[in-house]
């Protein structure tokens, strides 16, 4: 994944703690982290403690599903997700960042626990603007990591 990633641009949607856009900034990505308002001194104080000095290719910025992001740039080699599936709410506006994110060469990848019926029904509406797989379930932990592409 390491090389993968070195000189993409990745996005992280609904980051929190920002783990996965650490990561992804660590094995060489040019990352943008996202979330709400109220969730953004979380994640640029773990940017700053995990990263220190080399934070040069890291951008944190507010990000409501389902507005405009034109000043994101868009599109992005690399969308991810850490466990961003529970509010049913909040599907579609998720749906419309992840269209306008992605074009038919971004990789996106999503990892979440299936709690509910109506987590699966985001797949669902997944299915009809992305193909996606499971790469990933970790049986311990009842944790999926899902592989999209936008279908164009």
């Amino acid at each position: 994944m390491a090389a993968q990633l070195q000189g993409k641009k990745v996005i992280e949607l609904g980051a929190g703690t920002g783990f996965a856009g650490i990561v992804a900034s660590l094995l060489g990505g040019n990352v943008t982290i996202t979330d709400r308002k109220m969730a953004l001194n979380v994640t640029r104080m773990n940017v700053e403690g995990n990263l220190g000095e080399n934070q040069n290719s890291v951008v944190i910025k507010e990000l409501e599903w389902g507005q405009n992001i034109s000043s994101f740039s868009p599109p992005f080699d690399f969308v991810l997700g850490a466990d961003i599936v529970y509010i049913e709410d909040t599907f579609s506006d998720l749906l419309k960042t992840l269209q306008d994110l992605c074009d038919e060469n971004s990789t996106v990848l999503l990892s979440c626990k299936i709690r509910y019926d109506r987590d699966k029904r985001f797949f669902e509406l997944l299915s009809r603007h992305f193909w996606h797989e499971t790469v990933i379930y970790d049986h311990e932990l009842d944790i999926t990591v899902y592989k999209a592409r936008k279908i164009t």
